[in-house]
């Protein structure tokens, strides 16, 4: 039986994984949660947001689900999700943006994927004041990340038979860094003479993705870009409660609702916990459970077509309302 890290979060973390674990649990797939607390309520327990035995946890399970944990804004503790990500090495964060039934959007024609590196560019965190009127960051980046996560985007396409890989970049300003990364992604593409190599610049990028959006298929992108387009993106199928993501490493992965806690709804039963589902179908499909991720999504896909949704999605269900809807549709 497999042991999957569990990280319930905080503010509506907590409801929507005790959905998820109630969907998987009716699917029939026994799983083994190795239940650890991480954010601010770690802070509380532990004096600190990320202890070391959630790291181990996941160092010795490969595998973790994980609800959103809030992360203070311009002061306090750093993001748990960019720690775990340097603790681990979770060089590549993947993004799936696909139309779901029945969530009102511009286009009803998006499926893309982005690949964005997750280790270094300005996330490395190396920054200074200079004076107390100057601070400086540094952007990082190199041949090896940027070689991996091409190498990432490239075998997703070959794996899940998509067309095209897009190199994003900026490289016509940042010559020597985005250059190198677009270097990189050239000498990869030339492994892979059945997919379709393009490139774009990220500011192109972003007004073609509100303009026609089908023409994207599989996009990789150094880490800033790659974490405001996949927010762009999600935007262009519902939003970030209905978004999906997942870090992945040589050795662990990490699957984990891009949304923030919420805490103006925590306890309301109000959340969508749609964004979490979808991660932990992935992480099914990551485990090789397959057979038990299509009859979850199905289920899923089923409920969004009906009227029992949140309010997020259109209607007035509680989050436990929904909840009850995918678990009658399981099949």
């Amino acid at each position: 039986m497999k042991t999957i890290t569990l990280i319930p979060g905080d503010g509506i973390g907590p409801e929507i994984t005790n959905s998820v674990v109630k969907i998987i649990e009716k699917s029939g797939l026994k799983l083994v949660w190795d239940i650890q607390t991480a954010g601010i309520d770690a802070v509380k327990i532990e004096g600190e947001p990320l202890p070391q035995k959630v790291i181990d946890s996941i160092k010795k399970n490969k595998v973790a689900l994980k609800a959103p944990v809030t992360t203070p804004i311009g002061k306090g503790f750093r993001s748990i999700n960019v720690a775990l990500r340097k603790e681990l090495d979770l060089y590549a964060n993947l993004r799936p943006c696909k139309n779901l039934p029945n969530v009102k959007t511009k286009f009803d024609n998006v499926d893309i994927v982005v690949a964005r590196e997750n280790t270094e560019d300005l996330y490395a965190g190396i920054e200074r004041q200079i004076d107390k009127d100057t601070a400086e960051s540094i952007k990082i980046i190199t041949r090896s990340a940027s070689t991996r996560i091409a190498e990432f985007a490239f075998n997703y396409a070959v794996k899940n038979g998509r067309k095209e890989v897009c190199a994003v970049s900026k490289a016509n300003i940042c010559k020597l860094s985005d250059g190198l990364f677009l270097e990189s992604v050239r000498d990869v593409a030339k492994n892979y003479p059945d997919i379709e190599y393009k490139e774009i610049l990220v500011d192109n990028l972003c007004m073609q993705l509100v303009q026609n959006p089908s023409q994207f298929d599989v996009l990789v992108l150094p880490n800033l870009y790659g974490d405001i387009v996949s927010d762009l993106c999600a935007g262009l199928i519902g939003g970030l409660g209905v978004a999906q993501g997942a870090n992945i490493g040589n050795d662990c992965a990490v699957f984990e609702a891009v949304h923030g806690s919420a805490p103006d709804i925590a306890g309301q039963d109000k959340a969508n916990p749609t964004a979490l589902l979808l991660c932990a179908i992935e992480m099914l499909k990551y485990i090789g459970e397959n057979s038990y991720a299509q009859k979850i999504e199905n289920a899923l896909l089923k409920s969004l077509d009906g009227s029992i949704l949140t309010a997020d999605l259109g209607g007035n269900a509680k989050c436990s309302e929904f909840t009850e809807e995918i678990l009658k549709n399981l099949r």
